[in-house]
């Protein structure tokens, strides 16, 4: 374990890689981002199914510098990005936010101006005397003014910020760094949910990324959960309680919830997710009857992280019980209104529910009887025995005895033919070996020849011993595409799914190699990005950067790897 390193370095440490264009500069809570521009930056908004394009506040903010003769001006150039300023010109200006919703741009000398274009085509300037403020309105308008508190905007964003990172773990020194940029990712995510606060109060979703997933989805809220309860254990409690606030009265808990509700049926989805849907030929995308839309059942393992991480107190175990409640209610539905085809073993009803969304697994009809959710249910009905049996409030045994049906159910997925867990599509099997066949590690109640066929397909070159990770399918399927979202790049959370699996089935060596490879992979790659390319531990063309459950999951790592050294 390192020595204790002060806040302003795990600060500088996150603002090697603060880029403006694989990492935006944003603030805790503020819907402001700002991107790199053709000359200066360019400022947008965040908001939920929006794209860029569409939430455009400022399509260019450039720095001027007076030139050695009368007239002349060049544009200043950014010399350093920090999380609490971008520098220009070695730090004679500097742009800092100014609360949430404004930024505050001043010059620490004179000769400097800026000049700004908006998105309807009109540009302004005016000189920097000493600083100005522009302050975005809910409908992106941006009304500018000279502001006469720059200093004190740059003082209490910087003390923000440094308050963030002194919650930061303290780790390995080969994972500090990029430790730090995680924690950067964790805090620049977390976004208000202003719209929720009457049922909620002041709810605060650390989303998967600003740009493009603003909203709390249910799996990435417990992945999320897993790495800030190793430094700020309130916002992990905190993103539990959004995940778990909107039950269905059937119990179904919600995919996504959101600044305008919650996404719970295919009758909720955006338009351009239809579209997308359609493209690909989905069977539903505009189904005749709505369709539930959940997330995998992980709830149980992501409270009991949480609570392990959170101060024994009255408080605490009050909390634990009403949230397990609501996840007992949630386990139950699986059961009563997802075993579509009444066999025992609920399936997915729309790919969505998976969370592999692009997975081949999904190319035929539905539903989709999956190992992953197979295995996923049986974890969580293991762990709801363990809390019956902490806390006295429901029988274990209902638990165990439905564990021990749902694995009879999944081992009849197995295909010894040829080493793979198969997925059924309507009841026919799936001929695509994808990641979902490695999930039933997670169960640790693998048969030893199963089990051990499953670690030696990790080292198979055809299979997924590819250099940088699992590849989502295998390297040798006809299906296998290294760039395709959940078609063959390398996903964290997968990884460190599968991870878990090789330690709960008693292959701890394989599990340490595979944390040790993934926090590789990261680190190689520049960044928590969304996906990787399998063979060269690059980001995939198509994926997103600074993302949420990446980054929370190689904290978590970093933690877990630096404590058993």
């Amino acid at each position: 374990m390192a020595d204790r390193i002060t806040p302003e370095a795990l600060a500088a440490f996150a603002g090697r890689h603060l880029d403006l264009v694989r990492a935006p500069f944003t603030l805790p809570s503020s819907r402001i981002l700002v991107l790199r521009g053709e000359a200066g930056v360019r400022v947008h908004t965040s908001e939920y199914e929006r794209p860029l394009e569409d939430c455009r506040v400022l399509d260019s903010l450039t720095v001027t510098v007076a030139g050695p003769t009368p007239g002349a001006f060049r544009p200043a150039t950014i010399t350093a990005v920090l999380p609490d300023r971008v520098e220009f010109e070695g730090g004679s200006v500097t742009l800092v936010f100014a609360g949430p919703d404004a930024l505050s741009l001043g010059a620490s000398s004179p000769g400097f101006s800026a000049s700004w274009t908006t998105p309807d085509g009109l540009t302004r300037a005016a000189p920097l005397s000493p600083a100005l403020r522009f302050d975005v309105a809910a409908d992106r308008r941006v009304q500018v003014a000279a502001s006469v508190s720059h200093r004190a905007d740059a003082d209490a964003a910087r003390s923000q910020w440094l308050e963030w990172f002194a919650r930061c773990p303290v780790v390995r020194g080969d994972l500090q760094e990029m430790t730090a940029l995680c924690w950067w990712v964790l805090g620049a995510n977390i976004v208000s949910l202003p719209r929720l606060r009457p049922q909620l109060g002041d709810v605060r979703a650390v989303v998967p990324s600003k740009i493009g997933y603003v909203g709390l989805w249910q799996w990435d809220a417990y992945f999320i959960a897993m790495g800030l309860r190793h430094g700020a254990p309130d916002l992990a409690r905190e993103q539990l309680d959004l995940a778990f606030a909107f039950p269905s009265a059937n119990g179904q808990l919600p995919d996504v919830v959101h600044e305008e509700g919650v996404l719970a049926t295919s009758d909720d989805l955006p338009a351009a997710d239809r579209d997308r849907l359609r493209r690909a030929g989905s069977q539903i995308a505009d189904p005749n009857a709505p369709v539930p839309l959940t997330k995998p059942p992980l709830a149980a393992w992501a409270l009991r992280a949480v609570l392990d991480a959170l101060p024994p107190t009255p408080d605490t175990e009050a909390w634990a019980r009403r949230h397990l409640a609501t996840i007992r209610r949630s386990q139950d539905w699986w059961f009563a209104d997802s075993d579509l085809d009444g066999d025992g073993m609920p399936e997915y009803g729309h790919p969505y529910s998976s969370g592999l969304d692009d997975s081949p697994i999904f190319d035929g009809p539905l539903p989709t009887t999956a190992p992953d959710l197979g295995a996923y249910l049986v974890v969580q009905d293991l762990e709801l025995a363990r809390f019956a049996e902490q806390f006295g409030d429901s029988d274990p045994a209902a638990h165990r005895a439905r564990a021990q049906r749902t694995m009879a159910r999944l081992l009849e997925l197995w295909d010894a033919s040829t080493g793979v867990f198969r997925a059924r599509a309507a009841g026919q099997p799936v001929t695509s070996d994808t990641i979902v066949g490695l999930m039933p590690l997670l169960t640790g109640c693998l048969p030893d020849p199963i089990a051990r066929t499953l670690v030696a397909a990790l080292s198979d070159p055809s299979r997924y011993g590819t250099p940088w990770g699992l590849p989502t399918v295998a390297a040798g399927d006809p299906d296998f595409s290294p760039e395709r979202m959940w078609r063959g790049p390398v996903w964290v959370n997968t990884n460190v799914l599968v991870a878990r699996g090789l330690a709960a089935s008693g292959h701890a060596d394989a599990a340490r190699l595979l944390e040790e490879r993934t926090a590789a992979l990261v680190i190689h790659g520049g960044g928590p990005h969304e996906y990787f390319h399998p063979f060269t531990g690059e980001k995939a063309r198509t994926a997103t950067t600074s993302f949420g459950w990446s980054a929370a999951l190689f904290v978590d790592l970093a933690v877990r790897l630096s404590a058993a050294r």
